[in-house]
C-alpha cells in the first residue's frame, strides 16, 4: 500500500493567484495540532487574496474532516473558480446542503425583571400551595393511622427506620468525632492561655448537646437521606409506579409519604444522641491529649454545667428538623416530571432547600429559647 502524501498547500502567482490542494487530507494527518494550526493559517492567507482560484485536482485522499476545512476557508460557499475531482464533489455538494439549512435560534427572553420576578414569586407559592396540600394529607393520613393501626404500612415505617437511622450511624459517628476533636482542639488553645482548663466541658456541652448535634445530623441525613427520599419517589414518577398506585386505588400518602415522615422523626432523635455522645466522646480524647483532664472528670462534671433542659431542646430540634427533611424531599420528589433531568434537578434542589431550611429553624429555635437552658 503507497504511503499517503501529507497535505499541502501552495499558492501559485504565475498568470493568476491560485491555491494548488495536494495530498492527503484525511482526519489523522490533519490531527496533529502543529498541522491543523498551520494548515488553518494558510488556508486563510489563501482566501483572503482576490481573485484567487482554487486548484484541488491533485488531492490524493479527502474525508470529511478535510472538506470542512477548505469549506469553512471558503466562507461556506463554492468559489467562483474551484476545479474539484468528480470524485469529491460529493462531499462539498452535502456540505452545500446542509450550509442552506436555517437552524432556528432561540427567542429572546421578553420579560423584564419585573416580570421574572414575579414568574419567581408566583413559583414560590406554587410550592407552598403543595407544600400545604402534602402537610394537610399527612394529617388526614395520620388520623387514619391512629384509627386503625392494624392496617397501617408497618413493614415500610421499619424499613425506612433502618435506611434513613441506622445506616446512618456510621457516617454521623465520624463527623460527630472530628468535630468534637477540632472544637476541643481551638478551644483548649485558647482556654489554656488564660487559665480556663475546666471551662472546656461548658463550650464543649452547651454547643455539641444543644447547636451542633442536632445540625450535624440534621444537614447529614438531608444530604443522604433526603436525597434518596426525593430519588425514589422521582424514579417512581418516571417508571410510571405512582399512576400504577393510583389506579390501583392504593393511596400514596398513606403508604410512601407518612411512612417516611414517621421514620425521620422517630431516627432523627436517636441519631442526634447518637452524635452528641460522638462528639462529646471526640471533644473527651483530645481535651485528655491538650490539657490532662481525665475522662472520669469530664463524665462527672458535664450534668453539672449542662442544665438537662438542653438536652431536651437538642431533642425537640431534632424531631422538627427530621418532620421538615422528610416532607421537603417528598415535596419536591412528587413534583418530579418523567425525565431525567427533572430528576438530578430535583434531587438538587430538595437537598438545597432542606438544609436552608433546618438552618432557618435552628434561628428560630434559639430565639424561642434564647433564655431556656442556661
Amino acid at each position: 500500500m503507497p504511503l499517503e502524501i501529507a497535505p499541502t498547500l501552495q499558492i501559485s502567482h504565475q498568470q493568476q493567484p491560485t491555491a494548488i490542494v495536494a495530498g492527503a487530507w484525511l482526519v489523522h494527518a490533519l490531527s496533529p495540532p502543529a498541522t491543523m494550526q498551520e494548515i488553518s493559517t494558510q488556508l486563510s492567507q489563501a482566501a483572503r487574496q482576490p481573485g484567487v482560484r482554487w486548484d484541488l485536482s491533485q488531492i490524493s485522499s479527502l474525508d470529511h474532516i478535510g472538506a470542512q476545512m477548505l469549506w469553512r476557508a471558503w466562507g461556506k460557499q463554492r468559489p467562483e473558480h474551484v476545479n474539484i475531482l468528480p470524485a469529491h464533489e460529493g462531499l462539498f455538494a452535502r456540505l452545500e446542503e446542509v450550509s442552506k439549512i436555517l437552524v432556528p435560534r432561540p427567542p429572546k427572553q421578553r420579560l423584564t425583571r419585573i416580570m421574572q420576578l414575579g414568574t419567581k414569586v408566583l413559583g414560590l407559592f406554587q410550592h407552598l400551595y403543595s407544600f400545604t396540600a402534602l402537610l394537610g394529607q399527612l394529617m388526614l393520613d395520620l388520623l387514619r393511622f391512629v384509627r386503625h393501626p392494624i392496617k397501617a404500612p408497618w413493614k415500610e415505617l421499619s424499613a425506612n427506620i433502618y435506611h434513613t437511622g441506622t445506616q446512618a450511624l456510621g457516617i454521623t459517628a465520624l463527623v460527630g468525632i472530628l468535630i468534637g476533636v477540632v472544637l476541643s482542639y481551638l478551644s483548649a488553645q485558647q482556654l489554656r492561655t488564660f487559665g480556663g482548663d475546666l471551662y472546656i466541658v461548658n463550650i464543649l456541652g452547651m454547643s455539641i448537646i444543644r447547636e451542633l448535634g442536632p445540625m450535624l445530623a440534621a444537614i447529614l441525613v438531608a444530604g443522604r437521606s433526603g436525597s434518596a427520599i426525593t430519588a425514589q419517589l422521582g424514579v417512581m414518577r418516571v417508571t410510571e409506579e405512582l399512576d400504577a398506585m393510583r389506579v390501583m386505588g392504593i393511596p400514596q400518602g398513606f403508604r410512601l409519604i407518612m411512612p417516611k415522615v414517621l421514620a425521620l422523626a422517630i431516627a432523627m432523635p436517636l441519631l442526634v444522641i447518637w452524635t452528641d455522645i460522638m462528639a462529646l466522646t471526640g471533644g473527651m480524647i483530645s481535651a485528655q491529649a491538650l490539657l490532662g483532664m481525665s475522662p472520669e472528670f469530664f463524665i462527672y462534671k458535664l450534668p453539672e454545667v449542662v442544665p438537662l433542659l438542653n438536652f431536651w431542646i437538642g431533642l425537640s430540634k431534632g424531631i422538627t428538623f427530621g418532620i421538615l427533611i422528610a416532607l421537603i424531599a417528598c415535596h419536591y420528589g412528587l413534583r418530579i416530571e418523567p425525565n431525567t433531568e427533572s430528576l438530578g434537578r430535583g434531587t438538587t434542589s430538595s437537598v438545597v432547600v432542606a438544609i436552608t431550611v433546618v438552618i432557618i429553624a435552628d434561628a428560630i429555635f434559639a430565639i424561642i429559647f434564647s433564655k431556656a437552658g442556661y
